[in-house]
């Protein structure tokens, strides 16, 4: 039986990001991906945002690990080449109810620690993005973008040269605690095998759920629903007259249809919210009609026919339409009673952005430093 001191499931930004701590703090580890190739899920399916941390609740592990992560990521990008951008963005206010919201994010961001964050009124704004429709906005100058393909493949590079092994087309079908300590876990796939580990994470995203299912002996009523909101993205035909980032102010559930650019410097819009039962990444070309609307509060010279279905990504919310906005969850033995194994759970926005602080976290909580 093969054995290894950690074993990771998912080979997603955030699996890549454990998988290299673990490896890079002397565990010899191991990455399991049910896929052909890393990043095929949510780590694929997203803005390429590197957030500030502006949106998320004081206090909470989003809040924390965003600005965290931010710092690291940028720090990892520039040592590593990896093409990013900080580019800056503008939230915006197109009305003066939006206004107030707009003083409640300053507020927010600034008990974070986001020390970058300027209101500046609608002229100055309007000067500085001439398309730009606004009465108010805020500019984050530490939001960026980033290649999030070439992240991931340097997170790998870092992992292997670190003695870490990645396996493909390899799927968990099950995992039990031995009563001398560690895990016996079964994998299926091309290769199917059994081994021994001292150490589990589950990092298998919109899966985690399903994964942690197959695991014998969590105490009961420990694994967390999951909920799939999907969010459509439609590319801009042609160039957008923008150098940042746009945001409108947050809406349920996501952040607003806004608008990023790719380090080609293409437009895109999204994503949208929508709830759905089953994983299904089709774009429907009949949705970008509410889009039109919802982008020309902000940009009122968007032409009609501008916009093409792009892709769509899914992310796995812990609780369902109208359930508030939950934290992430990186479950520990505490919570789950199963020594060696951290769950996560409900990793989404701005799981990217916080990828490596959320590292730092699980070897932290495995091998007791960061």
């Amino acid at each position: 039986m093969e054995r290894f001191d950690s074993v990771v499931i998912g080979a997603g930004v955030v699996g890549l990001a454990v998988a290299r701590a673990l490896a890079e703090r002397g565990q010899e580890t191991l990455l399991l991906e049910t896929e052909r190739s890393i990043g095929c899920g949510t780590s694929s399916r997203n803005s390429e945002v590197i957030h500030a941390g502006l949106y998320y609740e004081p206090g909470s592990l989003k809040a924390e690990l965003c600005v965290r992560g931010r710092a690291l990521l940028y720090d990892f990008c520039a040592s590593h080449g990896v093409p990013h951008r900080r580019c800056g963005k503008f939230i915006v206010a197109t009305d003066a109810a939006q206004a107030e919201s707009l003083e409640r994010l300053l507020a927010i961001g600034q008990r974070n620690g986001v020390d970058d964050l300027a209101p500046i009124g609608a002229d100055a704004a309007m000067r500085a993005e001439p398309a730009l429709r606004c009465v108010a906005a805020l500019h984050s100058g530490s939001t960026g973008i980033v290649d999030s393909h070439a992240l991931m493949l340097a997170l790998q590079g870092d992992f292997e040269r670190a003695g870490g092994t990645l396996a493909c087309g390899a799927e968990l079908l099950g995992a039990s605690a031995e009563a001398d300590g560690g895990l016996t876990l079964h994998v299926g796939g091309d290769e199917p095998m059994a081994l021994r580990c001292d150490h589990l994470v589950n990092s298998a995203g919109l899966q985690a759920q399903a994964v942690a299912a197959r695991i014998d002996g969590l105490r009961p009523g420990s694994v967390p629903g999951c909920h799939y909101a999907k969010g459509n993205y439609y590319s801009l035909a042609g160039r957008a007259p923008f150098s940042r980032l746009i945001y409108p102010v947050p809406e349920p559930g996501g952040l607003g249809v806004h608008l990023t650019l790719d380090l080609g410097g293409q437009a895109r819009f999204g994503p949208d919210v929508e709830w759905v039962e089953a994983i299904d990444y089709r774009v429907d070309p009949a949705r970008a009609q509410g889009f039109y609307a919802a982008i020309r509060r902000y940009w009122p010279g968007l032409s009609d026919g501008a916009l093409q279905p792009a892709y769509s990504g899914i992310r796995p919310k812990l609780h369902p339409a109208g359930g508030g906005n939950a934290d992430f969850l990186i479950q520990t033995a505490e919570a789950h009673g199963l020594p060696g194994l951290v769950n996560l759970f409900g990793i989404e926005s701005p799981g990217l952005t916080a990828s490596l602080a959320i590292a730092e976290r699980v070897a932290q909580a495995l091998l007791g430093r960061t």
